[in-house]
């Protein structure tokens, strides 16, 4: 009769596998590698996203060891389980794509599944691409027990004639193809040098923001943002990981004691500084919503007043992730930004410390370095997420603004109800400067899905319009975006939100200084216009992405399945 009834450590797997009642149980655990002594241990979940869908996640399964043999070690009884993940650099562009963001959804729900069932006391996620990474912090938001996030790492950058590459190269370099700037023969050398070898694309795009996200959140160990794919730093990482949530269970610290408001405006205040990819926006939003925390769109323009942005990371600028681990990752950056009062530092972290205690003998980045700009010489003084309001978006929209691109755009609508008749447009020559494009029913219901729109603005700046035109969606973009864009505009045209209705010819103005988002036609016009529109049929009946459609919430609250009310 296994099990030492300790309700602090097995709060949960005592429940599965203690007493006379429960020998079935133990039975079919024996046949998974179980021993006697194993039944008296805390059993943690090491929640896997391994697939060779993608390079991004191509390794974690032995990462997943590594974290497994972390809690062994340190006298808990690990079991690794899997769950699905998608290629949003295959799919983009393609009707697939519309199952990214759903997939969030799905892993956040599987993790949740596994754990609740099988009665695991703690959990070690590890994620590697841009939605298994929030989809797993929901689950464990949602689970609340002791836990903690690992980030699979960064890629390392591809090279061509002296310059390093990504993906987002290769979207770039199809644009540059249809501008004729280049030949096929060295699209085909770029395609081939892009992607060297496993880890997640390699600038601050999403899954890079979210890593550091969650690192400044507390729910990740110190660096685990800041080291590529394939190193010893990695498996350490993993390690440690295992061997720290062992610590949570005894200390009794949960999520919930970690990812609170402050935590929260901690992780927005690292993603501007780093110039993070919009999703953040979305992802936050929707990871605290599973833990009841009252984020809104309106804390991004609060917090990012004040912050600046500082790291001249890709897109937008000209480093690569891997770049950034060399001088030390994120955590120079985060003392800064704690040292100027814009971080708060009483938050707990995984570590069982606070994130000023984290923080205390973190040295500054090199003398020379010009990766990171110093706070009174920032890139853009204030966010770059710039979430705007409007008669277009009276719900609210995210717009990427750098300040390269300019900070106000006025232009001409040219409508499409597709990405890919977008798409076909830019590369077609159809598109010309001071437009303004309009992709809508791509939204969370519409799409459904909320496709990203790398592949059109990517065309975009390798047409070399990145200046010259704006594009603006109710869909999302991809990490990998920048130029003149703004996204998650709600409410989505599906819904009969004012997009539904604009024109060919309309006058559109992006004002990040003001904050708005503007279609220059009349009130009475736009709602005689929206009295005559019909919301579409429905693209999907049947399956997940119909199922998605008819759960899922607006973009300006976390596109989240499982709302509160």
């Amino acid at each position: 009769m296994s099990g030492n009834n300790d309700s602090k450590t097995r709060p949960f797997s005592s429940q599965v596998v203690d007493g006379m009642e429960r020998a079935p149980s133990r039975a079919m655990l024996h046949a998974v590698g179980f021993t006697n002594e194993d039944f008296n241990k805390p059993q943690i979940g090491i929640a896997s996203t391994w697939s060779m869908v993608t390079p991004c996640n191509m390794h974690i399964t032995k990462l997943a060891d590594d974290a497994a043999n972390g809690v062994n070690n340190a006298n808990g009884k690990a079991v690794i389980f899997n769950t699905i993940t998608i290629s949003d650099g295959i799919s983009m562009g393609t009707e697939g794509m519309k199952y990214s963001l759903v997939s969030r959804e799905v892993i956040a729900d599987s993790i949740e599944t596994v754990v609740g069932c099988q009665g695991f006391d703690g959990v070690v996620a590890i994620g590697g691409c841009d939605k298994n990474m929030p989809g797993c912090m929901i689950a464990l938001s949602r689970l609340n027990r002791p836990a903690i996030f690992v980030y699979g790492g960064t890629i390392m950058p591809g090279c061509h004639k002296d310059k390093k590459l990504d993906v987002v190269s290769v979207f770039e370099a199809v644009g540059a193809r249809a501008n004729n700037k280049i030949d096929d023969t060295e699209l085909a050398e770029i395609e081939a040098k892009a992607i060297p070898g496993a880890g997640s694309c390699g600038g601050m795009y999403t899954a890079n923001t979210m890593a550091s996200a969650i690192e400044a959140l507390g729910m990740s160990l110190t660096n685990s943002s800041a080291q590529a794919a394939i190193s010893n730093d990695k498996k350490l990482d993993c390690e440690r990981a295992g061997a720290a949530v062992m610590e949570l269970i005894k200390k009794g610290i949960k999520p919930s004691d970690i990812m609170t408001k402050a935590a929260f405006e901690n992780a927005i205040t690292v993603v501007i500084a780093l110039g993070g990819s919009t999703n953040a926006v979305l992802h936050l939003l929707a990871m605290a919503n599973a833990g009841g925390i009252d984020l809104t769109l309106d804390d991004f323009n609060r917090i990012g007043v004040n912050v600046p942005m500082l790291a001249d990371l890709k897109p937008s600028g000209k480093y690569q992730m891997a770049e950034l681990v060399e001088i030390g990752g994120i955590q120079p950056l985060m003392k800064e930004l704690l040292d100027r009062g814009l971080l708060h530092g009483d938050c707990l972290t995984v570590t069982g410390l606070t994130l000023a205690e984290n923080l205390a003998d973190v040295k500054p980045y090199p003398d020379g370095q010009d990766m990171i700009r110093p706070l009174d010489n920032p890139i853009k003084k204030d966010s770059h997420l710039v979430v705007l309001y409007g008669n277009l978006a009276s719900e609210g929209a995210v717009a990427k603004i750098t300040g390269k691109e300019g900070l106000v755009f006025t232009g001409t609508a040219k409508v499409f109800n597709a990405e890919e008749q977008a798409l076909q447009a830019i590369l077609n020559g159809e598109i010309v400067k001071g437009d303004v494009i309009v992709v809508r029913y791509e939204g969370p219901k519409g799409g459904p899905g909320m496709r990203e729109m790398l592949s059109p603005t990517s065309a975009i700046m390798g047409k070399g319009l990145g200046k010259e035109v704006a594009l603006i969606t109710d869909g999302r973009f991809s990490g990998g975006t920048h130029g003149f864009v703004v996204g998650h505009i709600t409410p989505e045209a599906y819904v009969g939100g004012p997009l539904a209705v604009v024109q060919n010819g309309d006058q559109i103005t992006i004002d990040a200084e003001k904050r708005e988002l503007t279609l220059h036609v009349n009130e009475h016009e736009i709602a005689r216009r929206l009295e005559q529109w019909q919301q579409p049929a429905p693209r999907y009946t049947r399956g997940v992405l119909a199922k998605y459609a008819k759960l899922v919430s607006s973009a300006s609250l976390g596109a989240v399945t499982d709302n509160l009310d």
